[in-house]
């Protein structure tokens, strides 16, 4: 039976702002999404550094377009975009924003400060963030050890937070984030390989560094509806709606692995670290 979000697990997400799938993902997939991202060269190519306040480093690539790699049919499978369409405001077709592999090392892996995505793509232009979410899937276990991801439940409800830089990153207003803080409850969002995590664009989240001996890798995936355009920043990806393929495309492309890199836009350091 294909996937389904349920009506509870819908109003669950709009109520608190992000949502748990555990099991989204077999065993055997996510052995295929680890194996081919350790391994793969153009990831390795186009990963960069973000430093923490603490110095401390993340890495990962970011991409635009997705492609007939275990990524792009991941993130352009049925159950995926079937999903962010039940959980997005509007009815405009489902496009892909960016997805990005986040690779936090063990010991070396730095720390999120507290933020939002739409503090981020709200500069892009885009005006509504009722029509923008994230999607991550966990790659390997997340736990409080390794870092795993923190939100403030139902702060999306804030709308949008002040953002400046905090050392490479952009973090929100602290005077706000410590008044939701006041009322709201912290989640420490650990997941097994394989889980889902949908959250909203407005919700405050954050992550501390990995100071365990276990790497905490992810691949997170940013949607949008094509009736939702960037007025400033050009990202025709966002804009154009997405060509779905069936769940078990992962298996049904024998040739499906790492990015072709002459066929993939990567965000580049240097506009990553653009102030």
């Amino acid at each position: 039976m294909a996937f389904m979000l349920t009506d509870e697990q819908v109003e669950s997400f709009q109520e608190n702002g992000y949502l748990i799938i555990p099991g989204f993902l077999n065993e055997t997939e996510v052995a295929k999404l680890y194996r081919v991202a350790i391994e793969d060269k153009a990831i390795q190519k186009n990963s960069f550094d973000l430093d923490d306040k603490a110095g401390k480093k993340t890495k990962l690539a970011l991409w635009f377009t997705p492609g007939d790699d275990v990524y792009g049919l991941l993130t352009r499978s049925e159950r995926m975009v079937d999903s962010v369409n039940k959980l997005l405001d509007g009815k405009a077709p489902v496009c892909h924003f960016h997805s990005k592999l986040m690779q936090k090392e063990p010991k070396v892996g730095g720390a999120w400060e507290w933020h939002q995505d739409y503090g981020y793509w709200y500069k892009n232009g885009y005006l509504f963030p009722d029509q923008l979410i994230s999607v991550m899937v966990a790659i390997t276990e997340a736990t409080q050890e390794n870092g795993c991801l923190q939100v403030i439940k139902k702060s999306h409800k804030m709308g949008r937070v002040e953002h400046g830089f905090s050392g490479e990153q952009v973090g929100a207003s602290m005077q706000y984030v410590e008044f939701a803080l006041q009322t709201m409850e912290l989640v420490y969002v650990e997941l097994k390989p394989g889980d889902l995590l949908f959250f909203h664009s407005n919700i405050l989240h954050r992550s501390e560094a990995n100071l365990s001996d276990t790497p905490r890798w992810s691949l997170i995936s940013a949607y949008n509806r094509q009736s939702n355009p960037p007025y400033i920043t050009e990202t025709p990806s966002s804009i154009t709606p997405l060509q779905t393929v069936p769940d078990d495309a992962l298996f049904l492309h024998d040739d499906a692995s790492g990015i072709l890199e002459n066929t993939t836009q990567f965000l580049s350091v240097e506009k990553a670290k653009a102030k």
